[in-house]
């Protein structure tokens, strides 16, 4: 039970002169929570910041607080961050409020402070003090290299795949021995035979990679109590921003340094809890009052951000989550505009909706355009927006990503497509001939551009000739003639095919698809979305235009990102969910909220990350200041084909009174719409998730091989589907795809369909299967259907 917190007069230290001026100053213009949370100087402390609550302010003033009282001394004072822009900040507010008494204070990132620490002790775990530091490519290269010595195939498993899964082991404090035991599945067995060979070519080079500068420290801590007291005596207070983005060594070194004196401050947000994928674990933040149970738990509910409307819907969004620390945000900002929630027919509609609301609102209102920002899921979903601002001169920017057609998956298919038009253009010729690998080196590329220069031709006529390219091997010609062959076939389709199949075609016989699916990373299946988005777009753009033609399309593509450039700082901001965080705006639309998008079709499968999806919603939510928007498509090209969608169920968990419809009417809500595991536990792990390797160790591992059957149960005594049985839900695994409620599959009789809900186990598990039209829906027998995902 965490106790109540005084205000109270610290008791200064014989060391340090206190500055009752200076304290005046600090605690001046903080709230009552906040006054609270910066005199909280003894023990743990949990600060439980909302968003716009002034988290930032309250931890510097804490600390500038603990100076001025004399409690600590500024080499006693240690502060982590995940950010070089908020240890900067920090340091700097913190010197604004004391002046130089900052000096000798260790405010900084994780890695950055444990590097520096490392620096000074390492060699008492046999490194010396000079190492190297790898990033990320250094990383890959070295993987590269274990990989090629222990003749492993770089083509099947990517040396980028094993680093990642390196990444996240040792983030779980996973050693080289401990993944062996527990790794199935050909990435994971790849990385199993990698790990050791990789860990001893980092010794033999005196080098640490990123996950090391952390994990090194906790060995070294373990190894050498005696390192570890002395900067436990040395700081007397440690803090933590932004705790529930810590993974779990992160969690482990707080508890090492904060053992013997136990002040650890610790400044977060459950609900602000977005990165599971990068190892961020939540259970850190919530399980805090367990590990200390003497601690101080101070909430910071005032929000000087957001109007009451915003606030009300977005408490009512994380409510509906199970694992939360209670807290309640309120603002003086009374009532404001109602939330508007706005149906498009398609994403096409939406987009236009936007971008109309967007000149409205700038026009009527006076806004600048840099006051709004349109957020999404997906990357992908940029493609639909961007066009929309483009065709009207809305200047905008992406933050945290690349402009939909300068990403490098959308400029390789472009280079195919142009090159079927201009096969004479000889960037998109230099850039495709060799990707995916197809055995045209650089060396044979050179040899073919020399015979081009020899004979005054285009390289692509040196290709149609390569069979009198002498320099050049017989493996060299076939390859060569291979990706000719290619190019040919589907020029002399243009004029017959319709655009969209062509490309759809075209990028699968490049081997562009297979390429991107051959290692399941989350980078990869992002490329894949942009690449399937980009053949929506072009669908999309062929139902549309009149005579539509690949020429005519790359022409509008064209015009579309010669726009780009624009440095102008007052432009709309395109930007995902997750890369919103800490950002705040005057007007926020959050598009695409559709079940399977948003929340995402696998996220609904598991209540944790459903759970995670709210709090991607409410971070959203409450980025906005004065006005929110929502919407959703009724039909969103995917695959290339429209589909018909369902408006997410985050629209019927909301408090529908702070919500009014683009027509002006009241949201109508159906409670209870989407069966839901939230209850159940599966048997299936992800190797990039986060707990996998806890689970495992915990569980044991399995082995699933593909083209088998299996079933996994996901048990729970509320479970039910979404026709409304109760009992059991299977996950049906017909080796390339889980049959689940929510994928879109593809029957040899009846067509494509969409899974409404799975009954049953084994060989007597049945689905209902929406294939539209007049078959609608339809119960088939899973062992007969021989359904294949698609999506």
């Amino acid at each position: 039970m965490a106790r109540r917190i005084q205000l109270s007069s610290p008791s200064p230290s014989s060391s340090v002169d206190p500055d009752s001026e200076a304290q005046e100053r600090i605690l001046s213009g903080l709230n009552e929570d906040q006054r609270a949370a910066v005199t909280a100087t003894d023990g743990p402390v949990m600060i439980i910041a909302g968003p716009g609550s002034g988290k930032t302010r309250t931890l510097t003033h804490r600390i500038a607080y603990l100076l001025a009282t004399g409690k600590a001394n500024p080499y006693q004072i240690i502060a982590l961050t995940f950010t070089n822009k908020a240890a900067r900040e920090m340091r700097e507010r913190v010197q604004r409020l004391v002046g130089d008494r900052t000096r000798g204070m260790w405010v900084g990132t994780f890695h950055s402070s444990f590097a520096r620490l490392l620096r000074r002790e390492i060699d008492a775990i046999g490194y010396s003090q000079d190492f190297s530091i790898y990033d990320t490519d250094d990383s890959k290269k070295i993987v590269k290299q274990q990989m090629n010595r222990l003749q492993l195939n770089t083509d099947e498993v990517k040396p980028r795949s094993v680093q990642r899964t390196i990444s996240s082991a040792k983030n779980q404090m996973v050693g080289p021995q401990e993944y062996t035991s527990m790794a199935h599945g050909r990435l994971q067995e790849a990385t199993a035979k990698v790990y050791p060979a990789y860990e001893a070519a980092l010794k033999r080079a005196n080098a640490l990679d990123f996950d090391d500068l952390l994990l090194k420290p906790v060995q070294l801590f373990n190894q050498e109590p005696k390192i570890l007291e002395k900067y436990q005596q040395r700081w007397q207070y440690v803090h933590i921003d932004e705790y529930q983005d810590t993974n779990h060594v992160q969690y482990v070194l707080a508890k090492q340094l904060a053992a013997g004196h136990k002040n650890l401050c610790v400044v977060g947000d459950d609900a602000q809890s977005i990165y599971a994928f990068r190892g961020a674990d939540i259970s850190n933040i919530l399980s805090f009052e367990r590990d200390y149970p003497d601690a101080t738990t101070v909430r910071l509910e005032r929000n000087y951000r957001s109007t009451e409307n915003i606030l009300t819907l977005a408490d009512s969004i994380i409510d509906q989550n199970e694992d939360q620390l209670d807290k309640t945000l309120w603002t003086d900002k009374d009532g404001g505009e109602k939330v508007l929630l706005t149906e498009a027919l398609s994403e096409k509609d939406e987009a236009k909706k936007v971008e109309q609301k967007i000149r409205d609102l700038q026009l009527r209102e006076g806004l600048e355009y840099s006051d709004f920002a349109v957020l999404y899921r997906t990357n992908a979903q940029s493609r639909a927006l961007e066009e929309a601002l483009r065709r009207e001169n809305v200047p905008y920017r992406i933050i945290g990503g690349t402009s939909f057609y300068q990403r490098k998956e959308i400029k390789d298919v472009l280079a195919y497509l142009k090159l079927l038009v201009n096969p004479n253009d000889r960037a998109s010729l230099e850039r495709v001939i060799n990707y995916p690998t197809r055995g045209i080196g650089a060396k044979t590329q050179e040899r073919v551009r020399n015979y081009a220069s020899q004979n005054d031709m285009s390289m692509w006529q040196a290709v149609e000739q390569v069979e009198q390219i002498d320099t050049l091997s017989t493996r060299a010609k076939n390859a060569v003639g291979r990706f000719r062959a290619i190019i040919a076939k589907y020029m002399s389709k243009m004029d017959s095919a319709p655009v969209d199949d062509l490309t759809r075609d075209l990028i699968q016989e490049a081997g562009m698809l297979s390429e991107l699916r051959k290692e399941h990373t989350r980078e990869n299946l992002r490329r894949w979305e942009n690449v399937q988005e980009l053949v929506n777009g072009i669908a999309e753009y062929t139902a549309s235009a009149d005579n539509a033609t690949l020429s005519t399309f790359l022409q509008e593509v064209t015009l579309l990102t010669d726009l780009d450039g624009d440095d102008d700082p007052n432009t709309v901001t395109l930007m995902t969910l997750h890369a919103s965080k800490g950002l705040e705006y005057p007007v926020v639309f959050i598009t695409g909220l559709e079940e399977g998008l948003f929340p995402l079709a696998k996220a609904t499968q598991e209540r944790t990350e459903l759970e995670e999806e709210r709090r991607l919603f409410y971070v959203g939510a409450t980025r906005a200041e004065e006005r929110l928007f929502l919407s959703w498509a009724r039909n969103r090209y995917r695959y290339g084909k429209q589909e018909h969608n369902t408006r997410s169920r985050f629209l019927d968990e909301i408090d529908d009174s702070v919500v009014q419809t683009a027509g002006g009417g009241r949201l109508r809500q159906k409670k209870n719409r989407f069966s839901s595991s939230s209850k159940g536990s599966t048997e299936s792990y992800d190797d990039m998730d986060p707990h996998y390797y806890r689970k495992n160790l915990r569980k044991g591992s399995g082995s699933s091989k593909k083209g088998t059957r299996r079933t996994t149960r996901t048990v729970s005594s509320k479970s039910s589907s979404s026709n409304g049985s109760s009992g059991r839900r299977v996950v049906y695994d017909e080796g390339e795809g889980q049959i689940v409620p929510g994928v879109r599959v593809q029957h040899s009789k009846f067509g494509e369909g969409k899974v409404q809900s799975v009954e049953g186990e084994g060989d007597r598990a049945t689905a209902v299967v929406f294939f539209g039209g007049d078959i609608g829906n339809k119960k088939l027998k899973l062992k007969y259907a021989r359904l294949r995902v698609i999506g």
